[in-house]
């Protein structure tokens, strides 16, 4: 075979929405499940299965069984016999934590270290569970809200104007970002309580009485507390939402969020592509394990101007999203009934998902159909067609070799 069915795996983080994804893969949800994120790749905390004949093989054993044919030899040259990407689709109803990741030198310094000092890759207190970068594009599927990147400095003096942050201006005499952010992540908890003390009075009770709208700060700030108060202390990770760039992106567009730059997903659900990694410094709005020090190593301590990506069309069906990642490719299929997808031939393998529509994937021999939330892997150089029956929405994952 060339073409395959593919069987994403789901996590059920707390954060996940209920509805967008069981929806999809038709799976019925009783019990009112988060569905996080569904999973599409090899990597080991959620391996994907090929069904093969009428078995089930996981995808990292039909690539281990033969990795010229599955992957080809432009992938294996450049990174060893390996997936080099991981592609998810993501149901983000409760914020996610502030974090960041590492270059890819960075992380091969970081994994060499925990693992000579012993570290469980597994440990709550492990940073580095691999030693790959883990940069990361986005397409939203609904409307998306994240932050990204620090503001500009004049946006960052406004916001410590503010009454509650004026004791932190003397952090930020020399418009010193780092110098700013270090004081904030090194910070007693009772001085963080402190400072925010004033806005969790105020800002919760402005939600509930719908005064704030989500494309102010204090809306989110709102949700956090709300969220991540516990025992009566506040989330430090609740300043990083003034300090960082508030980001809504409609259905369609897209943010490429590369090695050291801070980030959240505040709400919505989109499709992500990412280099096969786990590796995350987290900086708050979380109860996992933060390490301020690696954090505060490899942040970005720059002003960002986030750059939305719209995807430059290379046919009246296909768009893609272009990054600087060597991993990877994004792109967008929007397929209309009256119209056949006939890509070109491709050296490298591809990983495709149905979002909407539906229609028959053709190769040769094999005809596969295809419904929402159906997933196929595809080898390199292999031609193949996609017919469908009604207007269809579907992405694709590839490495650009």
């Amino acid at each position: 075979m060339s073409i395959y069915r593919l069987t994403g795996v789901i996590q059920h983080y707390a954060w996940g929405g209920k509805h967008f994804i069981p929806q999809l893969i038709q799976k019925q949800n009783p019990n009112k499940q988060p569905f996080a994120e569904l999973w599409m790749g090899t990597h080991v905390k959620g391996p994907s299965t090929l069904k093969v004949g009428r078995k089930e093989v996981l995808l990292r054993e039909v690539i281990q069984d033969n990795p010229r044919k599955v992957l080809g030899k432009p992938i294996i040259k450049k990174f060893g016999e390996q997936l080099p990407f991981l592609f998810k689709v993501l149901d983000v109803q409760k914020m996610l934590s502030i974090q960041a990741h590492p270059t890819k030198k960075e992380a091969e310094i970081g994994f060499a270290k925990e693992e000579e000092s012993g570290i469980s890759r597994i440990a709550p207190n492990r940073t580095y569970r691999d030693d790959n970068h883990k940069p990361e594009v986005m397409i939203a599927l609904t409307e998306f809200w994240l932050l990204h990147g620090f503001k500009a400095i004049g946006e960052i003096q406004e916001v410590l104007e503010r009454t509650a942050f004026q004791p932190l201006q003397k952090y930020f005499s020399n418009n010193n970002v780092f110098s700013l952010y270090k004081a904030i992540m090194d910070m007693p908890q009772s001085e963080v309580d402190q400072l925010l003390e004033p806005l969790a009075q105020q800002l919760p009770k402005q939600l509930e009485e719908d005064q704030l709208s989500k494309n102010q700060a204090d809306y989110w700030a709102a949700q956090a507390f709300n969220d991540y108060t516990i025992d009566g202390h506040y989330d430090r990770g609740i300043f990083s939402i003034y300090l960082f760039n508030l980001v809504r992106l409609k259905r369609g567009e897209g943010i490429f969020q590369d090695a050291g730059i801070p980030h959240a997903y505040l709400e919505g659900v989109n499709i992500e592509l990412m280099a096969n990694s786990d590796n995350v410094f987290r900086g708050g709005l979380t109860q996992k394990f933060i390490n301020v020090p690696e954090l505060l190593k490899h942040l970005v301590f720059e002003s960002v101007l986030p750059k939305i990506l719209v995807g430059a069309p290379i046919s009246n069906i296909e768009k893609v999203y272009k990054t600087p990642a060597p991993d990877f490719e994004l792109s967008q299929l929007k397929i209309s009934q009256k119209d056949i997808y006939r890509p070109k031939q491709d050296t490298s393998l591809q990983i495709i998902i149905a979002i909407e529509g539906e229609g028959m994937i053709i190769s040769n021999s094999i005809q596969l159909p295809i419904k929402p939330g159906d997933s196929f892997f595809i080898e390199p150089n292999i031609p193949y067609k996609i017919l469908p029956k009604t207007d269809a929405l579907l992405f694709k994952a590839r490495v650009p070799v």
